[in-house]
């Protein structure tokens, strides 16, 4: 059966007809569709983030396994995570269908390889403590389907995130399902238009809220950043500051002292600790700001 995501769009026949503008507006009208999709499936969503959650407390590891765009925004999100959050690069990971290459050329045969999804979880020595999401936007890529077969196998948790309604031949290895259903894209099957941007939705809100739940975040503020380069030294001043009302120079020669991590140096200047000390804090509130400052 063709899924929805190969089917003609009726918005935007003879789309090469129209003007500029007029394309521009076709791709408002379906862009807001692709976020209605989404806002839909917000339990399952909460869900699937609950379930991320108890893993990585549990000393588990989150996995994203997909081809082509699906794998570029799986790789994508894992990669944010260290440097907006200080998780170590193996927390979550992306895995996409012919390995790192695949990110900037397209390797298409590999996603028709159900054994190459299985084998690349085996080498990353995945096991039952870990969550796979596998992102396929059709619903059936055999690539991601061998990888969640194989999870499934080792009794790990099972996440599925496709644009269509859930396949009825893969739901004996899946645990939970996210499916924002975003309909027929603009250009017949190129799902990194609606179906992209609803996936990238969903693994916003993957990561970002298990790590506010994590204690990653205080406030609205990612007092966790890594500050590896300019930009982020100069943001990390800035949280320091937002927090404890000191001015630039304090801030900045806390964060020396604290190695750049923000929220160490909070945590020394509002509670007049060296480095140490503050640290043990930290530990001994598993890393919540918000339970050492309240």
């Amino acid at each position: 059966m063709q899924s929805t995501t190969e089917e003609q769009n009726l918005n935007s026949l003879d789309i090469d007809l129209k003007s500029t503008s007029e394309i521009v507006r076709i791709f408002h009208e379906e862009d807001r569709q692709a976020i209605k999709a989404v806002e839909a499936e917000s339990e399952a969503i909460v869900r699937a983030i609950e379930l991320c959650v108890a893993a990585f407390r549990a000393g588990g590891r989150l996995f994203y396994v997909g081809a082509g765009t699906s794998g570029r925004l799986g790789v994508l999100d894992a990669s944010e995570c260290p440097p907006t959050f200080s998780t170590p690069p193996e927390m979550v990971q992306g895995i996409i269908a012919g390995g790192d290459v695949a990110l900037r050329r397209s390797v298409e045969g590999e996603e028709d390889k159900p054994e190459s999804g299985a084998r690349t979880l085996r080498e990353q020595q995945f096991t039952s403590q870990d969550v796979l999401v596998g992102i396929a936007s059709s619903g059936r890529t055999p690539y991601v389907i061998g990888a969640l077969r194989e999870a499934h196998a080792i009794g790990a948790t099972t996440i599925f995130l496709c644009c269509v309604p859930p396949p009825e031949e893969v739901k004996r290895w899946v645990t939970h399902f996210i499916a924002p259903i975003v309909g027929p894209e603009i250009i017949t099957g190129s799902t990194r238009l609606k179906a992209g941007t609803a996936t990238k939705l969903v693994l916003n809100m993957l990561t970002t809220v298990s790590m506010i739940k994590l204690g990653k975040v205080y406030n609205n503020l990612m007092v966790d950043v890594h500050a590896s380069n300019t930009k982020l030294v100069a943001r990390s001043i800035r949280i320091v500051q937002a927090v404890t009302g000191v001015d630039a120079a304090v801030a900045e020669e806390a964060l020396a002292r604290a190695g750049g991590h923000a929220k160490l140096a909070i945590v020394m200047l509002t509670r007049k600790l060296n480095a140490t000390d503050a640290n043990t804090l930290l530990e001994e509130h598993e890393g919540f700001l918000r339970h050492i400052l309240d």
